[in-house]
Protein backbone atom coordinates (compact mmCIF):
# COMPACT_ATOMS: atom_id res chain seq x y z
CA UNK A 1 0.00 0.00 0.00
CA UNK A 2 2.58 2.49 0.65
CA UNK A 3 6.43 2.07 -0.22
CA UNK A 4 8.98 5.24 0.26
CA UNK A 5 12.65 4.95 -1.87
CA UNK A 6 14.86 7.31 -0.48
CA UNK A 7 12.67 9.93 0.83
CA UNK A 8 14.46 13.44 1.53
CA UNK A 9 13.05 16.37 3.05
CA UNK A 10 15.15 19.62 3.49
CA UNK A 11 13.99 23.03 5.09
CA UNK A 12 15.97 25.78 3.74
CA UNK A 13 16.76 29.28 5.21
CA UNK A 14 19.16 31.86 3.98
CA UNK A 15 21.59 30.22 6.39
CA UNK A 16 20.69 26.78 7.27
CA UNK A 17 19.52 23.94 5.68
CA UNK A 18 18.16 21.16 7.55
CA UNK A 19 17.73 17.35 6.46
CA UNK A 20 14.35 16.42 8.28
CA UNK A 21 14.32 13.27 6.70
CA UNK A 22 17.49 11.50 4.93
CA UNK A 23 17.03 8.62 3.19
CA UNK A 24 14.14 6.89 4.38
CA UNK A 25 12.61 3.66 2.86
CA UNK A 26 9.58 2.69 4.03
CA UNK A 27 7.16 -0.16 2.58
CA UNK A 28 3.49 -0.60 4.61
CA UNK A 29 1.17 -3.68 3.31
CA UNK A 30 -2.31 -3.17 3.18
CA UNK A 31 -3.76 -4.39 6.42
CA UNK A 32 -0.85 -3.49 8.56
CA UNK A 33 -0.43 -1.87 11.74
CA UNK A 34 2.99 0.07 12.11
CA UNK A 35 4.05 2.56 14.70
CA UNK A 36 6.96 5.25 13.85
CA UNK A 37 8.90 5.93 16.77
CA UNK A 38 11.88 8.40 17.66
CA UNK A 39 13.37 10.93 19.53
CA UNK A 40 11.08 14.79 19.12
CA UNK A 41 12.40 16.77 16.08
CA UNK A 42 13.75 13.56 14.77
CA UNK A 43 11.32 13.59 11.54
CA UNK A 44 8.17 11.04 12.86
CA UNK A 45 5.35 14.11 11.76
CA UNK A 46 7.16 15.24 8.41
CA UNK A 47 7.02 11.38 7.52
CA UNK A 48 3.44 10.90 8.13
CA UNK A 49 2.34 14.61 6.71
CA UNK A 50 4.14 13.37 3.71
CA UNK A 51 2.09 10.24 3.66
CA UNK A 52 -1.14 11.39 3.93
CA UNK A 53 -0.53 13.96 1.10
CA UNK A 54 0.15 17.20 3.16
CA UNK A 55 3.32 17.64 1.84
CA UNK A 56 5.59 16.69 -0.91
CA UNK A 57 9.20 15.26 -0.07
CA UNK A 58 12.29 17.43 -1.64
CA UNK A 59 13.36 14.20 -3.03
CA UNK A 60 12.98 10.51 -3.54
CA UNK A 61 9.63 8.57 -4.67
CA UNK A 62 6.51 7.68 -2.77
CA UNK A 63 4.15 5.14 -4.08
CA UNK A 64 0.34 4.65 -2.88
CA UNK A 65 -1.53 2.33 -3.88
CA UNK A 66 0.84 2.00 -6.81
CA UNK A 67 1.26 5.35 -7.82
CA UNK A 68 3.82 7.21 -7.62
CA UNK A 69 2.73 10.28 -5.84
CA UNK A 70 5.65 12.47 -5.25
CA UNK A 71 5.67 15.08 -7.47
CA UNK A 72 1.44 15.21 -7.19
CA UNK A 73 0.21 19.31 -7.05
CA UNK A 74 -1.91 19.96 -4.11
CA UNK A 75 -5.04 19.65 -5.80
CA UNK A 76 -3.71 16.52 -6.86
CA UNK A 77 -2.94 15.15 -3.46
CA UNK A 78 -5.84 16.45 -2.32
CA UNK A 79 -8.37 14.87 -4.73
CA UNK A 80 -6.31 11.11 -3.74
CA UNK A 81 -6.58 11.60 0.11
CA UNK A 82 -9.93 12.10 -0.14
CA UNK A 83 -12.22 8.53 0.58
CA UNK A 84 -8.82 7.23 0.80
CA UNK A 85 -7.03 8.86 4.16
CA UNK A 86 -8.09 9.13 7.25
CA UNK A 87 -6.26 11.56 9.80
CA UNK A 88 -6.27 11.70 14.09
CA UNK A 89 -4.39 13.87 15.12
CA UNK A 90 -2.97 14.93 19.05
CA UNK A 91 -4.67 18.36 18.82
CA UNK A 92 -7.92 16.58 17.54
CA UNK A 93 -8.10 18.91 14.74
CA UNK A 94 -12.50 19.87 15.55
CA UNK A 95 -13.95 23.22 14.36
CA UNK A 96 -15.71 24.55 17.59
CA UNK A 97 -18.40 26.21 15.56
CA UNK A 98 -19.59 22.67 14.45
CA UNK A 99 -21.20 20.49 16.65
CA UNK A 100 -20.29 16.58 17.04
CA UNK A 101 -22.83 15.39 13.83
CA UNK A 102 -21.43 18.66 11.59
CA UNK A 103 -17.38 17.93 12.23
CA UNK A 104 -18.28 13.84 11.50
CA UNK A 105 -20.12 15.09 8.73
CA UNK A 106 -17.29 16.72 7.08
CA UNK A 107 -15.54 14.55 4.83
CA UNK A 108 -18.78 13.20 3.36
CA UNK A 109 -19.55 17.49 2.52
CA UNK A 110 -16.05 17.38 0.92
CA UNK A 111 -16.80 14.77 -1.37
CA UNK A 112 -20.24 15.43 -2.73
CA UNK A 113 -22.01 12.22 -0.97
CA UNK A 114 -25.91 12.64 -0.66
CA UNK A 115 -27.46 13.69 2.40
CA UNK A 116 -29.24 10.83 3.12
CA UNK A 117 -26.23 8.74 3.02
CA UNK A 118 -23.92 11.11 4.72
CA UNK A 119 -26.86 10.74 7.59
CA UNK A 120 -26.45 7.07 7.49
CA UNK A 121 -22.59 7.17 7.73
CA UNK A 122 -22.35 9.60 10.22
CA UNK A 123 -24.97 7.91 12.24
CA UNK A 124 -23.19 4.72 12.12
CA UNK A 125 -19.42 6.56 12.98
CA UNK A 126 -21.47 7.52 16.13
CA UNK A 127 -22.77 4.35 17.13
CA UNK A 128 -19.06 3.12 16.95
CA UNK A 129 -17.62 5.23 18.83
CA UNK A 130 -20.74 5.56 21.32
CA UNK A 131 -21.25 9.02 21.11
CA UNK A 132 -24.77 9.35 19.46
CA UNK A 133 -25.82 10.90 22.96
CA UNK A 134 -23.10 13.93 22.12
CA UNK A 135 -24.25 14.57 18.47
CA UNK A 136 -25.57 17.84 18.89
CA UNK A 137 -22.77 19.29 21.59
CA UNK A 138 -19.95 21.19 20.85
CA UNK A 139 -15.94 20.48 21.16
CA UNK A 140 -16.08 22.63 23.64
CA UNK A 141 -18.84 20.63 25.90
CA UNK A 142 -16.60 17.42 25.40
CA UNK A 143 -13.87 15.68 27.49
CA UNK A 144 -10.69 15.22 25.82
CA UNK A 145 -11.35 11.39 25.16
CA UNK A 146 -15.30 12.21 23.76
CA UNK A 147 -13.11 14.73 21.36
CA UNK A 148 -10.72 12.17 19.96
CA UNK A 149 -13.47 9.74 19.52
CA UNK A 150 -15.16 12.12 17.38
CA UNK A 151 -11.76 12.92 15.76
CA UNK A 152 -11.70 9.12 14.76
CA UNK A 153 -15.16 9.03 13.88
CA UNK A 154 -14.57 11.92 11.55
CA UNK A 155 -11.64 9.45 10.31
CA UNK A 156 -13.12 6.59 9.60
CA UNK A 157 -16.59 7.99 8.41
CA UNK A 158 -15.40 7.95 4.88
CA UNK A 159 -14.55 4.10 5.03
CA UNK A 160 -10.84 5.22 4.17
CA UNK A 161 -8.23 2.12 3.53
CA UNK A 162 -5.79 4.10 5.66
CA UNK A 163 -5.95 6.06 8.96
CA UNK A 164 -2.19 8.13 9.81
CA UNK A 165 -2.26 9.00 13.15
CA UNK A 166 0.04 11.59 14.60
CA UNK A 167 0.09 10.52 18.54
CA UNK A 168 -3.62 10.07 19.29
CA UNK A 169 -3.09 9.52 22.91
CA UNK A 170 -1.09 12.31 23.59
CA UNK A 171 -3.38 14.32 25.41
CA UNK A 172 -5.06 11.71 26.95
CA UNK A 173 -5.24 10.58 30.43
CA UNK A 174 -4.52 6.49 30.59
CA UNK A 175 -8.15 5.29 30.41
CA UNK A 176 -8.92 7.31 27.54
CA UNK A 177 -5.78 6.36 26.17
CA UNK A 178 -6.22 2.70 26.17
CA UNK A 179 -9.98 3.02 24.94
CA UNK A 180 -8.77 5.37 21.87
CA UNK A 181 -5.87 2.50 21.04
CA UNK A 182 -8.46 0.05 21.81
CA UNK A 183 -10.84 1.34 18.59
CA UNK A 184 -8.02 1.68 16.74
CA UNK A 185 -6.74 -1.69 17.33
CA UNK A 186 -10.47 -2.70 16.27
CA UNK A 187 -10.09 -1.30 13.05
CA UNK A 188 -7.25 -2.63 11.81
CA UNK A 189 -8.05 -6.11 12.73
CA UNK A 190 -11.18 -5.07 10.27
CA UNK A 191 -8.69 -4.67 7.74
CA UNK A 192 -8.13 -0.64 7.78
CA UNK A 193 -4.13 0.00 7.44
CA UNK A 194 -2.91 2.12 10.38
CA UNK A 195 0.24 4.15 10.65
CA UNK A 196 0.89 5.94 13.91
CA UNK A 197 3.29 8.22 15.46
CA UNK A 198 3.99 7.85 18.96
CA UNK A 199 5.95 8.23 22.17
CA UNK A 200 4.85 5.38 23.86
CA UNK A 201 6.12 2.07 24.35
CA UNK A 202 2.28 1.21 25.63
CA UNK A 203 0.87 2.53 22.55
CA UNK A 204 3.72 0.92 19.98
CA UNK A 205 2.65 -2.44 21.95
CA UNK A 206 -0.95 -2.61 19.52
CA UNK A 207 1.68 -2.84 16.19
CA UNK A 208 2.49 -5.62 14.41
CA UNK A 209 5.92 -3.66 13.14
CA UNK A 210 7.95 -0.60 14.90
CA UNK A 211 9.91 1.43 12.84
CA UNK A 212 12.47 3.46 14.71
CA UNK A 213 14.14 7.25 13.09
CA UNK A 214 16.44 9.13 14.60
CA UNK A 215 17.85 12.32 13.15
CA UNK A 216 15.79 11.68 10.02
CA UNK A 217 16.64 8.33 9.52
CA UNK A 218 15.09 5.13 9.38
CA UNK A 219 17.69 3.17 12.37
CA UNK A 220 15.82 -0.42 13.25
CA UNK A 221 12.47 -1.77 12.07
CA UNK A 222 11.15 -4.00 14.99
CA UNK A 223 8.47 -6.49 14.28
CA UNK A 224 6.36 -7.24 17.30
Amino acid sequence: MIKTINLQKIFKTEEVETWALNNVSVEVKEGEFVAIMGPSGCGKSTLLNILGLLDNPTGGEYYLNGKEVSKYTESQRTNLRKGVIGFVFQSFNLIDELNVYENIELPLLYMGIPASERRQRVEKAMERMAITHRSKHFPQQLSGGQQQRVAIARAVVANPKLILADEPTGNLDSKNGKEVMGLLSELNKEGTTIVMVTHSQHDAGFADRVINLFDGQVVTEVTI
